[in-house]
């Protein structure tokens, strides 16, 4: 859209649109700035795909793990993403990400009471043994947080489609120890203390929130507290630009246009393009097409074709945030990462054979499955590890869900011959490969793909084990699960440079207009050195940091 009068209905200094961690943390880094800030989100909840995550944080050198002793020599940082990134993305934003990250982190816990972060300690670096690596990792996860705290606004934020029993809550370190608790102490504790946690929240009716919900409700208390506003049901629809610059934006709110001036620059974080069944088929690999993403249902990539009619280039667009996953009868997705470390257990593809490292990250996992051709893939365990091992919320020794063989993604079987005739694979190269996986199990050496070399592989492993990822494969039943190619949500989008300024082709930026999160090309290019909250963060603190210095349009 292009006016030289636009008449507007609104005025701030810094519009975002998106109320993920990119698009909260940028609005409170704007207000941190002395700028005005208000939110639009489309969705009648608050959190995006945040809300629905992990949680993790990876951001080297934030305060968390300072307060710890665990700082980091930035070049080793800078040297660790170049070693996994290489020149797929411009130097100046790697280096603004390892410099403005750690100040991103350090003005969340200035400026608000609510940021409250644990160091998830042996949650390694997914490439460790790359230069500049760490085998204890650098992630920080959000504590445990009442949403009662929020007030009215609770009832608006994103809830998962599969909640926790009983009102359960872990964070993501505690649920690690809980999925041991056939093998280990600590296990067995923590499943006590989780039993006295479900007791303890009938009698105290909290609401605790964990993992991704955490950090989201730090994020809305903190802009409630600093007081910038957000707007739900309110998607951003178009763009105002004025002589090449971005000027405001026409946001739809109560069945109205409204035209809303941005002084100095609007900021799209509104996700990227996981549930729009044609840009899957324009631009993702044909076997990554089907939507099997666990991202927001709101993500279908309006932020990306606003930015592209005011003249963005895009990039990346063909790469997602790649998640083996299983999808249940009910539709629900379900992410693939603990069950992928289980010890007696192989994934094989159509012809019964291991095409790749089980436990490696999970988009690398899907990488290989994508380059090879090996959609669908099969899980295939025993009853030992049906005893001992969680799969997909289902605790050890309980059965799947009837509908889970019905209609579902699970075979079950008596012998490894039946179980190959019933998920059609030649029941000769599963029984080869299954031979073949337990001599390597036996030497404690996986000398196909190294599963187990990596200290990545071990967090999710068992650790009673001397590789706690190889373990023979034993009597039946058998078990084969359907893995899918899912993903946590898209990774290309709009180019941005190192202030997070959205570029055109011929690599000007378009003044005014700023982007974070997963609707911008990732700062991780190709690979995933570190999870997809960091950045959104990151980038987002520089947007608004950037804008506070620029000339306020006087339009």
């Amino acid at each position: 859209m292009t006016s030289s009068d636009p008449g507007w209905d609104h005025e701030v200094d810094i519009l975002v649109a998106g109320s993920g961690a990119g698009g909260m943390a940028g609005a409170i880094a704007a207000h941190d700035a002395g700028l005005s800030a208000l939110v639009v989100e489309k969705d009648s909840r608050y959190g995006g795909s945040t809300a629905l995550s992990g949680g993790g944080i990876w951001i080297p050198n934030n305060p968390t793990l300072k307060a710890l002793g665990r700082e980091d020599d930035p070049a080793d940082v800078r040297r660790y993403l170049q070693a996994i990134i290489g020149d797929r993305v411009p130097a100046a934003r790697l280096d603004a990400y390892v410099e403005h990250g750690p100040k991103a982190m350090e003005m969340l816990h200035r400026v608000s009471r609510h940021m409250d972060f644990s160091w998830c300690p042996g949650y390694s670096d997914y490439h460790p043994e790359e230069p500049g690596g760490r085998p204890l990792g650098r992630t920080v996860e959000p504590r445990p947080i009442d949403a009662r705290l929020l007030g009215a606004d609770e009832e608006f934020l994103l809830k998962a489609d599969l909640p926790a029993p009983l009102g359960l809550w872990f964070t993501g370190y505690e649920g690690r120890q809980l999925m041991m608790f056939k093998r280990t102490w600590s296990g067995k504790w923590m499943l006590r203390v989780a039993a006295w946690r479900v007791l303890s929240n009938l009698v105290r009716r909290r609401h605790m929130k964990t993992l991704g919900a955490s950090l989201v409700v730090r994020l809305r208390l903190t802009m409630k507290d600093l007081g910038i506003p957000l707007w739900l049901d309110s998607p951003i629809t178009d763009l105002v630009v004025e002589d090449g610059r971005v000027t405001g934006a026409v946001v739809e709110r109560g069945g109205r246009p409204l035209r809303v001036r941005a002084r100095r620059g609007v900021v799209i974080a509104t996700g990227g393009f996981d549930h729009d069944p044609e840009m899957r088929k324009e631009h993702l690999p044909e076997l990554g097409r089907e939507d099997f993403s666990a991202g927001a249902r709101s993500n279908v990539g309006d932020g990306i074709r606003i930015g592209r009619r005011a003249g963005a280039e895009l990039d990346l667009m063909d790469d997602a945030w790649w998640m083996p996953s299983i999808r249940l009868p009910d539709g629900g997705i379900f992410p693939l990462v603990t069950e992928r470390c289980i010890p007696p257990m192989v994934i094989v593809d159509q012809k019964g054979e291991r095409f790749t490292n089980e436990a490696a990250p999970y988009v690398n996992f899907v990488h290989a499955q994508l380059e090879g051709g090996h959609i669908p893939a099969y899980e295939i365990f025993d009853a030992k590890a049906r005893k001992r091992y969680q799969f997909a919320g289902v605790m050890p020794g309980q059965p799947f869900p009837r509908a889970w063989y019905d209609s579902g993604p699970v075979t079950k079987a008596g012998t490894l011959d039946e179980l190959a005739r019933r998920i059609k694979v030649p029941a000769d190269a599963l029984q080869a490969t299954v031979q073949r996986f337990n001599r390597f199990a036996r030497n404690g050496r996986d000398e196909d793909f190294g599963r187990g070399d990596s200290a990545y592989d071990h967090y999710y492993g068992d650790p009673t084990l001397p590789n706690p990822n190889l373990d023979e494969i034993g009597s039946g039943p058998y078990y084969a699960v359907r893995i899918e190619a899912g993903d946590l949500g898209t990774k290309g989008g709009l180019v941005t440079d190192e202030h997070a300024r959205v570029l055109r082709a011929d690599g000007s930026p378009i003044e005014g207009l700023y982007a974070t999160g997963n609707v911008s090309a990732s700062v991780m290019g190709n690979e995933y050195a570190g999870a997809t909250i960091g950045p959104a963060i990151a980038f987002g603190y520089v947007a608004a940091q950037h804008a506070a210095h620029q000339p306020v349009h006087e339009g």
